[in-house]
């Protein structure tokens, strides 16, 4: 997972970590900047006055404003989960390529219809605009990890999906501080909410540009059988020629893979949904991949990304201004604590401590936060400025975004995708089975997203401190899931992941699993001992290959 390590599973040629891979990967994870924008402007444009005084909030009940702030904002979640569905289908008969085109188009139609809503109109501009640019942004979040994961050499896919998530971070960033240029800098006027709005078109934009000159996955090529296409989209990413050893190395691999899995499973749109129901092994993995999601949910991550200016209102934050500057310092310690997820915690601490500790630490601050509110009540007692205590229940707040960020923010993607290799060949192979379970883990991100963001304001309305308390609650819980049927990742080769998550204890399993990786390597090489296995490994290699800045050897793909 590091994007600073480079772990090769064999001795690997300068060229494959060139610049095309990498522009390859950027312009796909433009998915990602649209998520991470919408996230966070939707739910501070629609506080702006400006916003409010064209649609005519001023004329609707306070209940009735929460209802409409609901639907604008879980339309497009509701319009996500409806595309990471559909995606499984033109990815699988269209190819990877096609489908991000398709998503951006379709994105960036519902983000045009979005600038023609106005007060006379009325607001289904924007519910029709922010379905569309659902469907679009739900089929994006298939398609993207796929295609990097398809083109990825093993050394440097962590690099690579490094670039998709700061992509969502970057897109959170620019989304919660746009919002406070335009009420600082510009008079209230329509210009000023529609900006907001307009900047969707950036990312959907160079994405439809981009995918009009990026390469078709090789791999889902050769698996509807144009293998010389495939073939020469590989030499073009790798940037080597057919013959070389490398490539006859990889292409060859990825035969013997697209065999088994006619054999294993079978290829095509069915069958793979067939495996997937019908295998006990195959439903208890798509299980806990779609439960991480729950608790990711339950932590209150989208409640504060899509309503941060009325998180902040309720610890007695006053004033437009102050709370889209506090909405915009959230998400520059998202983004920074983000850095050091990737480029230290994820392969240091591991993926089971950081969910644990990010829980019981989130769940922590969240229990303060409620009991501040409970007992200071600062929207009945209003005051020109933060007492103590609001200053500590704001400390409390960014804590807790330290907790949740390295932990439940990306994680549970790294966790759910490996509990779906783990009944892959390899990580690279098996195409049409990881398109299918991609399909599911971000569906049910988007189901749950959905429902926090319709739930929300009314939440906040009829339960008030009782909110924290209650996502305080869901992150105790996570923790018991999390203890009992989630192993460690780190260090566990992905052909052995089948072995992880079969071994029980839970707890123990991560342990048990690499000491019997241990014991298998003495036993063979006590096997090989002294045989022409044994001499042609420890020749030494002729080769033109380059392994500068490998840290590392693992065999095969270790994550």
């Amino acid at each position: 997972m590091s994007i600073l390590k480079l772990v090769e599973d064999r001795p690997t040629p300068k060229s494959v970590y060139n610049w095309r891979i990498y522009l390859l990967a950027a312009i796909a994870s433009l998915t990602s900047c649209m998520i991470g924008y919408d996230s966070a402007f939707i739910g501070t444009t629609i506080t702006l006055p400006s916003f409010k005084s064209e649609f005519h909030f001023d004329s609707m009940s306070s209940d009735e404003q929460s209802l409409v702030s609901a639907n604008i904002v879980s339309c497009y979640q509701a319009g996500a989960f409806f595309g990471a569905l559909f995606a499984y289908g033109i990815s699988t008969f269209w190819g990877r390529k096609i489908g991000l085109l398709v998503a951006s188009l379709v994105f960036t139609l519902g983000a045009g219809l979005m600038l023609g809503a106005n007060g006379e109109r009325g607001l289904g501009l924007i519910y029709a605009g922010r379905v569309l640019a659902g469907l679009g942004v739900g089929a994006g979040s298939n398609f993207t990890p796929i295609y990097i994961a398809e083109l990825s050499p093993p050394a440097i896919r962590g690099r690579l999906i490094g670039v998709y998530e700061l992509g969502w971070q970057i897109g959170g960033l620019v989304g919660f501080w746009i919002n406070y240029g335009v009420q600082t800098t510009m008079p209230a006027s329509q210009k000023q909410w529609l900006i907001p709005f307009a900047i969707q078109l950036i990312p959907s934009g160079l994405l439809l540009i981009g995918t009009l000159f990026i390469r078709e996955s090789p791999r889902w090529l050769m698996i509807q059988g144009r293998r010389e296409e495939g073939q020469r989209n590989l030499a073009w990413i790798r940037q080597l020629p057919l013959d070389h050893i490398y490539m006859i190395e990889e292409i060859n691999a990825i035969d013997q893979a697209i065999e088994e899995q006619r054999i294993s499973v079978g290829i095509g749109f069915t069958k793979p949904i067939k495996a997937a129901f019908t295998s006990k092994k195959w439903s208890y993995r798509l299980f806990l991949g779609s439960m991480l999601f729950v608790w990711q949910n339950g932590s209150g991550i989208n409640a504060i990304n899509y309503y941060s200016p009325t998180v902040f209102k309720s610890l007695g934050l006053q004033g437009t201004n102050a709370s889209l500057l506090t909405t915009g310092l959230f998400g520059c310690v998202k983004t920074a604590v983000t850095f050091i997820w990737l480029l230290y915690l994820i392969d240091h601490v591991g993926r089971r401590n950081l969910l644990l500790y990010g829980a019981a630490g989130g769940s922590i601050c969240m229990w303060i936060i409620g009991a501040y509110i409970k007992v200071a009540e600062p929207t009945k007692n209003p005051s020109d400025h933060l007492t103590g205590g609001g200053v500590a229940a704001i400390f409390f707040f960014y804590l807790w975004t330290a907790f949740y960020t390295p932990s439940w923010n990306g994680t549970p993607w790294i966790i759910s995708r490996l509990t779906k290799r783990g009944v892959e060949i390899k990580e690279m192979f098996d195409q049409n089975m990881r398109s299918f379970a991609q399909a599911c883990a971000a569906a049910s991100n988007w189901l749950w997203n959905f429902l926090i963001s319709r739930f929300t304001p009314q939440m906040f309305a009829s339960m008030g401190y009782g909110v924290y308390f209650f996502f305080a609650s869901l992150m105790v819980l996570s923790i018991f899931f999390v203890f009992f049927l989630i192993p460690e990742t780190k260090g566990i080769p992905l052909e052995s992941m089948d072995m992880l998550f079969e071994t029980k204890p839970t707890w123990r399993a991560h342990g048990i699993v690499l000491q019997r990786i241990k014991e298998n390597e003495i036993e063979f090489r006590e096997t090989v001992k002294g045989t022409a296995i044994e001499e042609k490994a420890s020749a030494p290699v002729h080769m033109e290959y380059s392994t500068e800045g490998a840290q590392e050897r693992a065999p095969e793909n270790t994550v």
